[in-house]
């Protein structure tokens, strides 16, 4: 009973099928854009069907679907990738820790890093790139300049 309604009303199941998808698409946060350009596909076949234009059949639609989808995705591709912006995201090292200063347990070298314990957390402590020193001696106060994971980048106070 549903299929007839549906195979006598293909033009209605298409819209309502990219309705739908388009739905998911905003409801999963996908953003590969599978559901978005088939919804997309699939709203022009339900638009196409009602104008006219194609047989209500499912081998039309299913073919309009295709040929819909990949001829939107091929349009809507290069503006929607250029959205997106071509820059790469840059690191943000900013954190709480940066400033913080505390004492070197052991001697940190550029080739050979040091361990620290903090909050209860053993982190690397490396010497940050932007300065020419090439060794602290264990002792001395140091001061966290950027955080990556696990990893206090440092310079000496």
């Amino acid at each position: 009973m549903i299929m007839t309604y549906i195979t006598n009303h293909q033009a209605e199941f298409w819209l309502i099928l990219g309705f739908v998808l388009l739905a998911a698409e905003v409801l999963t946060g996908f953003t590969i854009g599978v559901f978005l350009f088939s919804g997309l596909g699939a709203i022009a076949t339900g638009l196409l069907m009602t104008a006219g234009l194609l047989a209500e059949t499912w081998l039309v639609g299913i073919a309009s679907l295709g040929i819909c989808s990949g001829l939107i995705t091929a349009i809507l591709w290069k503006p929607l990738k250029k959205l997106q912006g071509d820059k790469p995201i840059e690191k943000d090292n900013s954190s709480d820790l940066v400033g913080h200063v505390f004492t070197l347990n052991q001697t940190v070298t550029r080739q050979q890093p040091g361990l620290t314990s903090y909050s209860g957390i053993s982190w690397k402590v490396v010497l940050d790139e932007s300065i020419d020193v090439t060794s602290v001696e264990a002792g001395q106060q140091v001061s966290v300049s950027s955080v990556e994971v696990g990893t206090f980048k440092v310079k000496p106070v």
